[in-house]
């Protein structure tokens, strides 16, 4: 597992590199100039010439993006361009703990939820409880971020007066309580419907069978030959959603004014703040492989089968 874990970590660094060319490339060559959009439209050609110049932004591709690159790896990720003078690596570190937290209590909403209504229905197939469940997911799926977030903030703090509106306290904090449940509401659904599905696929296979006909408790059999097997694809899943811890999320953070990342990556696409994105996309990819890779060394633990190499 040790060599596995190892050799997956050794692309860590030419993922990255590819990444940041390609992310790179879509900055000086896709539409929109940060100096035009910082300076405005009518500003002097020659000021802004020489702005360009001061922030290098005149050179060749390639000296830009190899400095950049060699800044990167000695912990330099720029300075942005919309909020002058600010470091990216200080930038993003205020914001990231914010979206991490949001982000880990739509996870354990998700998880609580999602997986326990997914075992219910298909313990109880063709029976309300499956319909019902089903519902909920088609539901939750359905239900746009930018909708469910003015319909809550409508009901809890216009109607009951019981939460604020907007705002950021923490994780404990009354205001954190609409934003997960805007983001995890999807998640739920995603979760449920995947349980259901694996766990009815399992309980058809034949060593369940043989398990029940050995006059093993129910308890036994759905805990250690349904539960176990069945949970390896939801795994996956939240493997996925590990991943987006620190994602951030535009349309929630935006709506309800937590200063977040997903805010600061909406607010500097449209400043064309290019460091700050390059420094996002990348810290995204790193989250993202980081968790496949825990994800792919937790199947051993749930499927003793499964060998690694």
């Amino acid at each position: 597992m040790l060599v596995y874990a190892v050799r997956r970590l050794f692309w860590l660094p030419f993922l990255l590199l590819a990444v940041a060319f390609i992310t790179f490339a879509l900055g000086q060559y896709g539409p929109g100039d940060p100096v035009q959009v910082a300076m405005g439209q009518h500003v002097n050609p020659e000021v802004r010439d020489r702005v360009r110049h001061e922030m290098g932004l005149d050179r060749p591709f390639y000296e830009q993006f190899a400095s950049y690159v060699w800044n990167a790896l000695h912990g330099d990720l720029g300075v942005s361009y919309k909020y002058r003078g600010e470091p990216v690596f200080g930038l993003i570190g205020n914001r990231v703990a914010v979206s991490a937290q949001l982000a880990f209590l739509a996870l354990l909403l998700a998880v609580a939820l999602g997986i326990p209504l997914g075992i219910v229905a298909s313990l109880h197939q063709r029976t309300w409880m499956d319909y019902l469940s089903i519902s909920i997911s088609l539901g939750g799926v359905s239900m746009p971020a930018f909708l469910l977030a003015p319909i809550l903030m409508w009901f809890f703090a216009q109607q009951l007066k019981v939460l604020p509106a907007a705002g950021w306290g923490g994780i404990f904090s009354p205001q954190a309580v609409m934003p997960a449940i805007v983001m995890g509401v999807g998640p739920v659904a995603v979760l449920a419907r995947q349980t259901r599905a694996s766990l009815i696929e399992v309980l058809g296979q034949d060593y369940v069978r043989t398990a029940r006909s050995k006059g093993l408790l129910e308890q036994t059999v759905l805990l250690h030959h349904v539960l176990r097997n069945g949970l390896i694809p939801i795994f996956t899943l939240i493997g996925l959603m590990l991943g987006s811890l620190v994602e951030g999320a535009f349309i929630t953070e935006t709506v309800f004014g937590i200063p977040g990342i997903g805010r600061l990556a909406v607010e500097s696409l449209f400043a064309r703040d290019y460091p700050v994105i390059m420094a996002l996309t990348l810290m995204v990819a790193v989250s993202y492989t980081v968790a496949n890779l825990m994800v792919d060394l937790s199947y051993g633990l749930l499927d003793p089968r499964i060998r690694y190499r």
